[in-house]
């Protein structure tokens, strides 16, 4: 079985992402991934907060976008204090960590974090399929990214020894489990296709209309073979097939 990856979106601080990787140890999770860290890496400022986590197992792979950081994920949830009005399941850490520990033996799970300072895109958000939050006091909701780390893998320490509880939601359902790397390509190759048919409109609506187009399909439990047969439904829709294929420059 799979323990889930935390995947920190575009951080800034190194001490941030050692201290994370430091409390991932502690619980028992060694998958750290890491989209456009602002300052580079490696980062001498993660390695001395870490307290010797990266040589006690933490490994750390380094992505220059989203997607290829989901390679191989089947299930995504987003640390978010912002719901944004998407229609997706919502609860804290200690339900992540249930949602999560339920998928085991289905293929690996994500925990996905923002920003320091301005968390989550849209984007990103629009693709998960849960929503993490913090009951935090409304009068100080300041929660350093780390310690945003540390409520879920304390919740997730809570339940990783209990085995016995290892369910697979995907027993029943016939095919492979697409990962969401393939996903999130297939609904760059629907985008495309409805920008090019002038779907978006008006312009300044598109990056709405995305989210909530991406967060409808998210809901469906594709297969890889669901997804190429999508996205060979796209092909046919926009260049026809057969005798009704058209030709078109790219």
């Amino acid at each position: 079985m799979s323990n889930p990856a935390i995947i920190l979106h575009s951080p800034q601080l190194g001490e941030n992402i050692g201290a994370a990787a430091r409390v991932m140890r502690n619980f028992g999770l060694t998958d750290l991934r890491l989209v456009t860290p602002r300052d580079g890496w490696p980062n001498p400022a993660a390695d001395t907060m870490s307290a010797g986590a990266f040589e006690a197992g933490v490994t750390v792979q380094v992505f220059e976008n989203l997607p290829d950081a989901l390679e191989g994920i089947m299930w995504l949830a987003a640390a978010t204090a912002r719901l944004r009005g998407i229609e997706k399941r919502v609860g804290d850490a200690a339900d992540a960590a249930d949602a999560a520990f339920e998928r085991l033996g289905a293929g690996q799970s994500a925990i996905m974090f923002g920003a320091e300072k301005s968390g989550l895109p849209n984007d990103a958000v629009a693709v998960s399929d849960f929503l993490m939050t913090y009951p935090v006091d409304p009068d100080f909701k300041s929660l350093n990214l780390a310690q945003a780390v540390c409520v879920f893998c304390a919740e997730w320490g809570k339940r990783r020894e209990d085995a016995d509880r290892v369910i697979s939601q995907d027993k029943a359902k016939l095919g492979e489990p697409a990962p969401r790397d393939e996903l999130y390509r297939m609904f760059e190759h629907f985008e495309d296709e409805l920008e090019r048919a002038g779907y978006f409109f008006p312009p300044e609506k598109t990056p709405l209309m995305k989210d909530n187009l991406r967060a409808a399909l998210i809901r469906a439990d594709w297969t890889r073979q669901e997804v190429q047969t999508f996205r060979g439904a796209i092909k046919a829709l926009a260049l026809g097939r057969g005798k009704a294929r058209v030709d078109r420059d790219d």
